[in-house]
């Protein structure tokens, strides 16, 4: 019954407030992205593939926590709003008109920041191999397969919404925060697949392959040619299309 109060509420957030709550979330998981790619960059150390992934996993689950307790409206979140249409107190115009503000919001916060941090230069931190790490995620994720996008799509958004209905039952801030670490830390270990969370991930790839200087490929020693497959049709089409229906089942 929560969850299906939350719902109607939700969609009848008026238009702005909806889209700059969108545009807050977006930056947030980002924030959370982020993090989790410093986690992953091991700068030449002989660093467990288990722990490390791990690691990157509770970092990034700052994104959510942000967007939980700080009030944000986070696409794959929303997507729960399908129990009150569901249960026929929302209609179907309603929970598509919240899904689409949201879903772009999203998109432009997370973009956004993925600009700001590129004209940061962040990737160059670590001498580089930050950015190497994020362009080597970013391409992991375009080389998926559209079927195999779908079922990490399906797996994540699974454990994303347990924890969200994990914190419905949450009487503090302290019991929000335990219980969304460990279903996120789960879906990024396993390299589920987060719309959103791949608006930034992508992006910044693109970004660093597209626009980084000289100087960056050759303190990194890194090859441009190996990073040809990042581009902004392949993300939109072969990574963010079949996880965006992915989470949404």
């Amino acid at each position: 019954r929560k969850g299906e109060v939350i719902g109607v509420m939700k969609s009848s957030l008026d238009t702005l407030s909806t889209f700059a709550l969108a545009v807050l979330a977006g930056a947030f998981i980002s924030l959370g992205a982020i993090s989790a790619t410093v986690a992953w960059t091991t700068a030449g150390a002989q660093v467990p593939y288990g722990p490390s992934r791990i690691l990157g996993g509770v970092v990034f689950s700052l994104g959510l926590i942000l967007v939980i307790v700080g009030g944000a409206e986070l696409f794959t979140c929303n997507n729960l709003i399908i129990m009150a249409w569901a249960s026929r107190r929302l209609s179907t115009l309603r929970l598509l008109r919240n899904w689409v503000i949201v879903y772009f919001g999203n998109m432009i916060g997370a973009v956004a920041t993925a600009l700001f941090v590129f004209l940061g230069q962040q990737f160059m931190m670590g001498n580089g191999d930050v950015g190497v790490t994020a362009l080597n995620i970013g391409l992991a994720k375009v080389k998926l397969g559209f079927v195999q996008a779908i079922m990490l799509g399906i797996l994540c958004n699974a454990l994303v919404c347990l924890a969200v209905w994990l914190c419905y039952s949450a009487r503090s801030t302290i019991d929000k925060i335990f219980a969304i670490i460990f279903p996120v830390s789960a879906f990024v270990a396993a390299g589920f697949e987060h719309s959103v969370a791949n608006m930034y991930f992508v992006p910044i790839a693109i970004l660093i392959k597209d626009r980084a200087t000289v100087d960056f490929w050759q303190v990194t020693g890194a090859n441009p040619a190996a990073y040809q497959a990042l581009g902004w049709v392949p993300f939109l089409f072969r990574n963010l299309l079949p996880v965006t229906i992915g989470n949404i089942i």
